[in-house]
């Protein structure tokens, strides 16, 4: 009996994962995240802009307008709602990175820390309150 030949399974391998944050105003999130955090602005769509998108080597950030609350109140800050996390390949790279943030007089919702399972991380807050979380090795 002549046996039939098996199918290969196709894997779906996952390349990267782009991060949406709901913002008041794509323009103004746009110049922050450029002037404060060192991203480009790889598009912008609408006019005025309802949606865009900022990117800073590997780290891709979508905008996307809102008007009008999306969290109650202050629920973010005080949960410590993340709405994007980027890890950084060195500590001293997210050192570096912090200390720039830092001198750029960005608003953090935590300063450099070491966690108790052993990354460095912190948290930044932008215009719309979004915290972004910047993770290395402890080491």
């Amino acid at each position: 009996m002549k046996e039939t030949p098996k199918q290969a399974t196709l894997c779906a391998v996952l390349n990267s994962i782009e991060a949406q944050l709901f913002v008041a105003s794509v323009q103004n999130s746009c110049d922050f995240y450029t002037s404060k955090l060192g991203f480009a602005v790889a598009f912008t769509y609408g006019n005025p802009p309802f949606y865009g998108q900022v990117v800073r080597d590997s780290a891709k950030l979508n905008l996307r307008l809102i008007c009008e609350p999306v969290f109650a109140s202050d629920i973010r800050k005080r949960e410590g709602l993340l709405s994007a996390s980027i890890t950084i390949a060195t500590m001293s790279e997210l050192k570096h990175l912090f200390l720039d943030y830092q001198a750029a007089g960005v608003s953090f919702h935590q300063i450099l820390k070491r966690e108790p399972w052993g990354a460095r991380t912190f948290v930044i807050a932008d215009p719309d309150d979004n915290l972004i979380l910047f993770a290395g090795p402890a080491a």
